[in-house]
């Protein structure tokens, strides 16, 4: 099995720190499940309190079903419930920014 990492960047809006983490401490079962049905593992996300940036990665052993994530009804719902304290696209998914690993020491 070929495990990808990803890195990836997406801006809070100010003052929506403790919304986020919240949030993200409550997270839904139902979306629990289905990033660890789509393969994801090792999901952390970082915040750099003087930009507001949030600072993703990741691990992926099965890139299909992670890339058809953007078209489930959960994580649609779970982009709404987003929307309002972070950056988003016309579609209400983040504003998101891949990286390019340039080094990694395993």
């Amino acid at each position: 099995m070929i495990v990808k990492r990803i890195a990836f960047k997406m801006k809070l809006y100010p003052g929506c720190e403790i919304q986020y983490r919240s949030r993200h401490e409550k997270i839904w079962p139902e979306m629990k499940s289905l990033l660890k049905n789509a393969g994801i593992s090792d999901y952390a996300i970082f915040y750099d309190e003087e930009t507001c940036m949030l600072f993703g990665t990741l691990k992926v052993n099965n890139m299909e079903s992670f890339e058809a994530l953007s078209s489930n009804p959960i994580m649609r719902t779970w982009w709404l419930y987003m929307s309002d304290i972070m950056e988003t696209n016309t579609d209400k998914s983040p504003v998101s920014k891949a990286l390019t690993e340039v080094f990694y020491l395993s």
